[in-house]
């Protein structure tokens, strides 16, 4: 089955090309094409196919442990810094938000909205300008700012954080219900209504 370009950059052939990149060039992990399909949220298949091109292409590399095959970024090549640069732009709101807020304690959910995550789900319109995320829980709060900060800092977008316990967020308000009936894109955790 054919994939779409993703809208937020349609340099990558798919949608599952670009988050299979993130998964090995964001965040530096070394991983199994089991691992690297589940990460990508792509069927072992498609995963494998994608990196048996990105292996001759020079992207990736590998190297056997036992029967695994262990994939990385091939930092030797010209190619994966200005792809993680793209990267960092494109899927690193997601990426790089989980890895940031997983370290802060009493966060129970968190998720994308907004234009992001219209075109991360395929809704056409217009480049978005920041990323808007919604942490649900008790963390601390300067600690979901100073994260978010650095996410900024690496996506090149203003990255715009809405804090809530569960109770606020399920409490009648028209902001609320226009968040709950959009787009979104599970950070941490399950999206809160599903």
């Amino acid at each position: 089955m054919r994939t779409e370009a993703p809208l937020l950059a349609p340099v990558f052939r798919s949608d599952g090309q670009a988050r299979l990149l993130s998964a090995l060039l964001l965040t530096g992990d070394e991983l199994s094409v089991t691992d690297v399909a589940k990460s990508a949220a792509l069927a072992y298949p498609t995963a494998h196919r994608e990196v048996a091109r990105l292996l001759d292409a020079g992207i990736l590399s590998e190297r056997q442990v036992g029967r695994t095959r262990l994939i990385r970024a091939n930092n030797e090549s010209p190619l994966v810094q200005p792809l993680r640069e793209i990267l960092r732009i494109v899927t690193g709101p997601l990426v790089i938000l989980a890895d940031e807020l997983a370290g802060i304690d009493g966060i129970e959910s968190a998720f994308l909205y907004g234009s992001f995550a219209a075109r991360m789900r395929g809704d056409g319109g217009p480049s978005p300008h920041d990323v808007d995320v919604m942490v649900l829980g008790e963390p601390d709060v300067d600690a979901v700012y100073e994260a978010c900060m650095r996410v900024e800092t690496a996506v090149h977008r203003p990255v715009n954080p809405t804090i809530l316990t569960t109770e606020e967020f399920g409490a009648p308000s028209g902001f609320l219900d226009s968040v709950r009936s959009g787009p979104a894109v599970a950070v941490i955790g399950e999206l809160p209504w599903q």
